[in-house]
């Protein structure tokens, strides 16, 4: 297809569809728990899995670099403080809008965990997020404040901790202003520091179009073992809750699309230019492994500048997860709160919840397993019994891939909104068709 000049999104859309009839022909074929699906599924992850680590191989080194680089080049300007201050507005700010909609939609479908079988699997999840929270528990707010500071950027570098990526962007942040220092100071040393900030960049980014050459692929597999996999019959069972959870991503989304309204920008066009990005974002269920395409959607298809891109981008991982962080830690404090004879509708409770969980979405990892992290820290905080959390686990997967499509869409209209507000948006590069666009193929 590509050499017949099909366009990324149309190879990407390709893919998906054959992607989705393998894995339901493997599903009819053999069962979803059948030993030979259990071992060929493992074979899908070389493709699939191995794609996604290649994603998640270069976040940190783009992350960095295009943060320096965005200083280098001083489109930041003065205005950093308000940049920066507007895209954490936005992600906050939403991320309360979205608990507040996942405790709306629990009610609206009568959720409660009383509701749920609770086999073994939920069970056995149930113990592992108990034993796991003790932890999490104890962690106050300074502390996951601190958390948030780079004492060994070297460390955060290899992505070892949770909040890795926005240590990662302040550590960026620190360099970039000795950079403008150096600017000062010294003219000619600055010179030669941003001719290798730019050599550098220009050669992750060449890791970065390697790497999403392979989309096409890595989506394949990622359905195929996916849909292959899933138990359609514990789906079917936890159908209200699948529902439940998709209208509450589904009014979060159209919430964005609100912002983007309102912001002045069209959203129509921002649904047909992020397509690609929510789509991935959808199939590997990686907010991290996103990033990439997130920054390539801003910057080239949306017209946001690239320092504005990549902090909203980079914090999006971390802070502000529509979905992960917000909808989905509502929902599961709304559904257990009855089970120790807490009220769910009580306008004390419902706001309570909704402000644990805007300060907890800090350092929520965007890879899996940070909506489980973010339930752990707001159920913990509430006095709630964790071990409930495992009890979806058997459609966890399906509604992680709308959670992530979310989080990602709330990283890249904090960007966009950011953008329009302080006049830096290139409103000729939004509003121009994707098919007169010339942009990077891969």
């Amino acid at each position: 297809m590509k050499r017949k000049n099909k366009s990324f999104s149309t190879r990407v859309f390709t893919a998906l569809g054959f992607g989705i009839a393998l894995g339901l022909i493997l599903n009819l074929a053999y069962g979803s728990d059948s030993e030979i699906l259990t071992e060929t599924s493992t074979w899908y992850n070389v493709i699939g899995v191995g794609y996604v680590r290649l994603l998640q191989m270069i976040v940190m080194p783009l992350v960095f670099i295009s943060i320096v680089g965005a200083f280098a080049k001083l489109k930041l300007g003065n205005q950093l403080g308000k940049i920066a201050a507007i895209i954490l507005a936005i992600l906050i700010g939403t991320t309360a809008v979205a608990a507040a909609v996942g405790i709306s939609s629990a009610a609206l479908f009568d959720l409660n965990a009383d509701q749920i079988f609770s086999g073994e699997a939920e069970q056995s999840r149930g113990v592992a997020i108990e034993e796991s929270s003790a932890e999490v528990a104890d962690q106050t707010l300074p502390d996951q404040l601190l958390s948030l500071l780079p004492a060994n950027p070297f460390l955060d570098l290899t992505g070892a901790r949770p909040t890795s990526t926005i240590a990662v962007v302040i550590f960026a942040a620190f360099i970039g202003f000795a950079y403008l220092s150096v600017v000062r100071r010294s003219p000619e040393t600055a010179s030669v520091l941003k001719k290798g900030i730019d050599a550098l960049y220009e050669l992750v980014m060449g890791i970065v179009r390697i790497v999403l050459r392979l989309t096409p692929y890595g989506i394949l597999a990622i359905m195929a073992r996916t849909v292959a996999t899933s138990n359609f019959e514990a789906i079917y069972t936890l159908g209200k809750f699948v529902l439940a959870s998709y209208a509450a991503l589904a009014v979060m989304f159209i919430i964005h699309l609100l912002i983007l309204l309102i912001s002045g920008v069209n959203p129509i066009t921002y649904v047909k230019k992020a397509s690609e990005a929510l789509l991935f974002a959808f199939t590997s269920r990686s907010s991290a492994g996103t990033l990439p395409l997130n920054i390539h959607t801003q910057t080239h298809k949306l017209g946001v500048p690239e320092g504005i891109a990549n902090f909203s981008g980079s914090f999006g991982l971390s802070i502000g997860q529509n979905g992960c962080a917000g909808i989905y830690p509502a929902m599961l404090a709304f559904m257990i709160a009855p089970t120790v004879g807490i009220n769910p509708l009580d306008v004390g409770f419902i706001l309570t919840v909704i402000g644990i969980v805007a300060i907890s979405s800090f350092g929520v990892a965007g890879v899996g397993g940070g909506a489980t992290f973010a339930a752990i820290l707001v159920l913990s905080a509430l006095d709630l019994p964790v071990a409930l959390a495992g009890l979806l686990v058997s459609v966890e997967p399906l509604i992680d891939m709308g959670r992530t499509a979310v989080n990602v869409s709330g990283a890249m209209t904090a960007g966009v909104t950011t953008a329009k507000v302080t006049g830096e948006l290139d409103e000729t590069v939004y509003n121009q068709p994707q098919s007169e666009q010339t942009v990077e193929s891969y």
